[in-house]
């Protein structure tokens, strides 16, 4: 749906981004993090024809941005970091403005602003001015009219800058329903807004892509040595009789002691042995009353791939 290939962007003399390329499939949700200033903005700049690349191609929807920039616009729906609202026009006023210049047809004009009002639940301010909207409003208003006429494809640049706790669970299930019907690009430096909402995520740094996988892919890649943590009632000679037959443990600590008989054990090993470490202590008579893996967050992955520190 969405091919990028080598895209490279300079302002004078600065370059913004370099060799920027991956692939959004017909139906996903793809994450575009980084920092600020990594080049994020202007990637989806381009690919909403806003501007052109120094260097590079894309195809969105099948059409060339270079060639084809028209037919981008007509299947595409965008939110820009700063939503394109006009502050001296009520809700309801704007929405049917943007129905029109998006060629809705007029039949379906009430209908359409009716759609995009629910999805984005401001249907309580919708006779309201937008200028004396809250700025959680206003970004919801922005959201509404990206959704106008159903757009195939769906850009959206920081969408939830501005909204409270509720606010933002709302726009990320917004956002999750999309999926299937949509192809989106959400781009974000808050690292939990990708994680929650997007089946993958491309990761931009100083205007280079410097990862693109799944989550668990990526966690995966970065893991290396697991920590499995256990609950163990027991006595510490009798959990470490139990385990030492287990050949695949690197480490064994008794990180803490709950009360008398019940430890918190910490193994580290290369291999997932969970199953063995369950099959050994039950079997050795012990009650195993929790079992964990320490997994790695996207804040590590992101941290680990752009500052270039150790995970810990």
């Amino acid at each position: 749906m969405i091919d990028v290939k080598g895209l490279t962007r300079y302002y004078g003399e600065k370059r913004a981004i370099s060799d920027v390329t991956f692939h959004v499939n017909k139906g996903e949700i793809l994450g575009l993090l980084g920092p600020n200033a990594a080049g994020k903005t202007t990637t989806m700049r381009i690919l909403t024809c806003y501007m052109p690349p120094t260097s590079g191609s894309a195809k969105v929807g099948g059409y060339d941005i270079f060639d084809e920039s028209l037919e981008i616009r007509k299947i595409t729906g965008y939110l820009p970091e700063n939503p394109p609202l006009y502050t001296d026009m009520t809700v309801d006023d704007y929405l049917t403005f943007v129905s029109k210049i998006k060629g809705v047809e007029k039949k379906r004009i009430k209908s359409e602003v009716d759609t995009v009002v629910e999805k984005a639940s401001i249907g309580d301010v919708r006779d309201r001015i937008i200028g004396k909207l809250s700025k959680g409003f206003k970004q919801r208003v922005g959201l509404a009219q990206s959704l106008i006429n159903n757009p195939q494809i769906v850009i959206l640049d920081e969408p939830t800058v501005g909204l409270d706790p509720k606010q933002i669970i709302e726009i990320r299930q917004l956002i999750k329903n999309l999926k299937g019907d949509h192809t989106v690009i959400l781009s974000s430096h808050i690292l939990p807004e990708i994680e929650q909402t997007c089946e993958r995520v491309v990761i931009i740094n100083e205007g280079k892509v410097v990862a693109e996988d799944t989550v668990e892919n990526l966690t995966n890649r970065l893991r290396g040595v697991q920590r499995i943590t256990l609950l163990i009632e027991g006595n510490e000679d009798s959990i470490k009789q139990a385990l030492q037959p287990i050949s695949d443990i690197q480490k064994l600590d008794f990180a803490a002691k709950k009360d008398d008989l019940i430890r918190e054990v910490v193994v580290e090993s290369e291999k997932d042995i969970r199953k063995d470490l369950a099959k050994a202590v039950v079997n050795n008579g012990l009650g195993l009353l929790e079992l964990s893996t320490e997994r790695f967050t996207l804040e590590e992955i992101f941290l680990h791939l752009t500052t270039k520190e150790e995970v810990a």
